[in-house]
């Protein structure tokens, strides 16, 4: 197959750019569901403070590796996982480590929103307080609004905090659910599609809202919408049947695929 092992030290011309680090390294990573072999071979390095999207058809790996990089994976039977995932030149996978602690530093955004059956200050203040992060009172005030704040939020629920957040619209309350991984502090954000169940303005809000959101953390979105993609990734990865076909800068990829399976996908002729 036409090489597939362009995988995957991306962008290694982008290496010695000093404001780049590499945030998150998968290496030689394989899945099975049972005897299904879901990933092969996944090799990549993830930077920090940028965004990188995963493209390609449904069922060709890459909610599966996006579940890798917190553990998630762990959580579903007869799943085997072979390799190594570095998140800060740590191996999340090695023996002896906290799955909780993984997924409070790497906290997730599903496709459809998800809030608590809680109030909105209940939904952004749960975690913080389960996890002594905060204590009850005036610092646990100030987190749910910075955290709001922070996903863009605050202006239109501040006199309404203690509503349901199931009340919110579905744009509101997907971000909600943003605010709510937010107020943990943690390193990297994924997102399932996280704008798939949403109506256009409320997507353009959350694209824009990820723009603001990757001078604080990385971020990696698995998307179908491929113009999603161009307008947020810094760095795309095309999936196809477990494997990563290319990854590289989102431009070169769009504009300049050097894999022709690549090419083939982005313009429609399969997926």
């Amino acid at each position: 197959m036409e090489q597939q092992n362009i995988n995957i030290n991306v962008a290694k011309r982008e290496k010695d750019n000093k404001d780049l680090r590499v945030k998150v390294e998968a290496r030689d990573l394989d899945l099975w569901y049972s005897d299904n072999h879901a990933l092969r071979n996944i090799n990549m390095d993830i930077y920090e403070k940028k965004i990188t999207s995963f493209i390609g058809a449904s069922g060709c790996g890459k909610s599966t590796f996006l579940r890798c990089l917190n553990r998630m994976n762990d959580l579903i039977s007869d799943v085997t996982i072979k390799g190594k995932i570095s998140v800060d030149g740590h191996n999340i996978y090695a023996p002896g480590v906290d799955e909780v602690a993984v997924r409070k530093k790497i906290g997730m955004v599903f496709q459809q929103p998800n809030p608590f059956p809680k109030s909105i200050y209940e939904n952004v203040a749960y975690a913080p307080l389960m996890h002594d992060i905060v204590k009850k009172g005036s610092d646990c005030d100030e987190l749910v609004e910075n955290s709001l704040k922070g996903a863009g939020l605050w202006e239109e629920v501040k006199d309404k905090l203690k509503e349901p957040g199931t009340a919110l619209s579905g744009g509101q309350q997907q971000r909600l659910c943003i605010a709510r991984t937010i107020a943990v502090k943690p390193d990297i954000i994924l997102m399932d599609e996280p704008t798939s169940a949403l109506d256009p303005i409320s997507t353009q809000t959350i694209e824009s809202l990820m723009l603001s959101l990757k001078e604080q953390f990385t971020i990696i979105v698995v998307t179908h919408n491929m113009q999603q993609a161009t307008r947020v990734a810094d760095y795309t990865a095309f999936f196809h049947l477990g494997e990563i076909i290319e990854y590289n800068e989102t431009e070169q990829i769009f504009i300049n695929p050097q894999v022709s399976k690549t090419e083939q996908y982005i313009t429609g002729q399969f997926g």
